[in-house]
């Protein structure tokens, strides 16, 4: 298998103007048709999307959907349950079944178990493969296995900077967890230009630059999480067809990035952390 068989399909920026690098706002639905027909010649078969991403489910069940794995994930149920989201989002998508449903906000679930009895109806009835978490905190992870909710799927940031679930993602895995990791280019903060930052990156100002005589800088980002055998799947987020193709292109080429010896901050990691522009 190639190791670009490994890479998914964010699709938030199909619904939602995403990420602290992009300046070209939400993704026109026909760039999106040609980003899923280079998926499609790439052999990329995962697509990772939400109810909560503006209407990127709309603009995705636009398109020819049948050859690819698709994720979706729900809301706490408030306005509409979990069975009502799900039904909403197979009949905008086109499809009768998902491959992965899961939790957008998992300590809910600590509060209202149900929600689980709720989502292992989904595996039983096949509407749903898989079920599980899309997690920020690790700390959320040792709540709900302390609980015994045992995840099919789970999707976690993790990039050069950022590997706080690296041993609770191996032992998942060593368990038959599937494991996505999303976030492989910390919403573009890697490409900044460092002198153009916010004071707040100032521990990792340093860092950024000297990564960025790494060329293609993407390629090794990539390159690095793609190589760790715990990982299933790294899912990256597009504006267009180009971005995909270079993305792709760049693994060829890219060389493997040394460990990174020092811990970063979670103030850095996390993004709702980061100022508001």
């Amino acid at each position: 298998m190639e190791i670009s068989e490994k890479l998914g399909l964010g699709t938030v920026q199909f619904g939602l103007p995403y990420g602290i690098s992009n300046n070209a706002g939400q993704t026109a639905s026909d760039e999106v048709g040609k980003i899923l027909e280079i998926a499609k010649a790439y052999k990329v078969d995962v697509l990772d999307s939400a109810s909560a991403y503006g209407n990127s489910e709309n603009v995705l069940g636009q398109n020819d959907l049948s050859s690819f794995k698709m994720i979706s994930k729900f809301m706490p149920p408030q306005d509409e349950s979990i069975s009502i989201q799900l039904e909403n989002s197979l009949k905008i998508l086109g499809l009768n079944s998902l491959y992965g449903y899961l939790a957008h906000r998992p300590g809910e679930i600590l509060k209202d178990p149900g929600q689980w009895k709720e989502l292992q109806k989904f595996k039983e009835t096949g509407k749903v493969q898989k079920i599980g978490f899309s997690l920020n905190e690790p700390e959320e992870l040792v709540h709900l296995l302390d609980k015994n909710f045992f995840p099919d799927l789970v999707q976690v940031p993790f990039n050069y900077f950022d590997r706080r679930f690296e041993t609770s993602v191996k032992e998942l895995k060593n368990k038959g967890c599937e494991i996505h990791t999303r976030s492989a280019f910390l919403q573009g903060l890697f490409f900044m230009d460092p002198r153009k930052l916010d004071d707040f990156f100032n521990e990792v100002k340093p860092i950024i630059t000297n990564l960025q005589d790494e060329k293609p800088l993407n390629g090794a980002l990539l390159k690095f999480v793609l190589e760790k055998s715990y990982i299933d799947k790294v899912i990256i987020g597009v504006e267009n067809e180009r971005q995909l193709v270079q993305n792709i292109e760049s693994l060829d080429t890219a060389s493997s990035l040394p460990e990174l010896e020092r811990k970063i901050s979670d103030n850095i990691l996390i993004p709702s952390k980061w100022p508001k522009n």
